[in-house]
């Protein structure tokens, strides 16, 4: 499902359309990918830092991740994230593998969104 607004990189979710668990929304701007209920990547060609690919994950697993793909680098906004840039020599092949973790639903990629929070509306008078 590519994105309604124009964004270079939505060719990185080619990869999860035959998932039937994929799910694809906006996010800051970005696409995001959801994959059985979890966010999992974020991808956008803004301004640095969002010009490449955020991988949704924990603090705890940042090193597994960094060790196999040492592109990734925590995210200088959410930390909380691991990101690379759409410029780094790695690009390509660090979302490749990235990917096919997320369709093999590695247990160090995904977090839970949070619930929106609903507007609250006056009640009948």
């Amino acid at each position: 499902m590519p994105s309604a607004i124009n964004n270079s990189l939505a060719w990185i979710f080619e990869a999860f359309e035959r998932d039937p668990a994929y799910l694809s929304k906006r996010m800051f701007g970005l696409d995001a990918a959801y994959l059985d209920g979890l966010l999992c990547l974020v991808a956008g060609d803004r301004d640095e830092p969002w010009n490449g690919l955020l991988v949704c994950t924990s603090q705890d697993r940042h090193a597994a991740l960094i060790s196999e793909m040492p592109a990734l680098k925590p995210h200088p906004v959410l930390g909380k994230w691991l990101y690379v840039s759409q410029d780094d020599q790695a690009f390509e092949d660090t979302v490749k593998r990235m990917t096919a973790l997320v369709l093999a639903r590695d247990e160090r990629i995904g977090v839970e969104p949070k619930p929106r929070r609903r507007s609250k509306k006056a009640a009948p008078g």
